[in-house]
């Protein structure tokens, strides 16, 4: 019980990692991708809550704490729970490809933006480290 309540503290802290680099970059580039980090648009039950600034901070969070959780008991049969590589590899592989849920959206990003895709990866990359590190360092 301790390391799953650790694990809901990890994913936590990393989101707040993901959603701060992705803001940087806005602010020092310009880059759009931080806009689907909240965005429910293409999620057919929950969109009709996303006029409402919050919901998508829960979605935001609430993606970031199950990913890490889920992640972590599924690297334990492979012994790689606590290497940092698997969740920066899976982070950033599996938000390069859910970019393109950009598709199904009116609201910025446009999914052929590479340097969108690029911002967004980049900032994934960086919660992937930052679950990991934290994994590492105190589980």
């Amino acid at each position: 019980m301790i390391t799953f309540l650790k694990l809901i503290i990890i994913g936590f802290i990393s989101g707040l990692i993901l959603a701060a680099t992705a803001k940087i970059i806005r602010f020092t580039i310009g880059s759009k991708a931080e806009i689907l980090l909240y965005n429910m648009d293409y999620m057919p039950v929950i969109k009709r809550w996303s006029d409402q600034w919050i919901t998508g901070i829960i979605f935001h969070y609430a993606t970031c704490i199950s990913s890490v959780v889920v992640l972590f008991y599924m690297l334990i049969p492979f012994g790689w729970e606590t290497n940092i590589w698997p969740y920066v590899l899976v982070y950033t592989v599996g938000s390069g490809v859910l970019y393109f849920l950009s598709l199904f959206t009116d609201q910025p990003p446009a999914p052929n933006s590479f340097s969108s895709w690029l911002c967004w990866t980049f900032s994934h990359t960086v919660f992937g480290l930052a679950a990991g590190l934290l994994i590492k360092w105190w589980i």
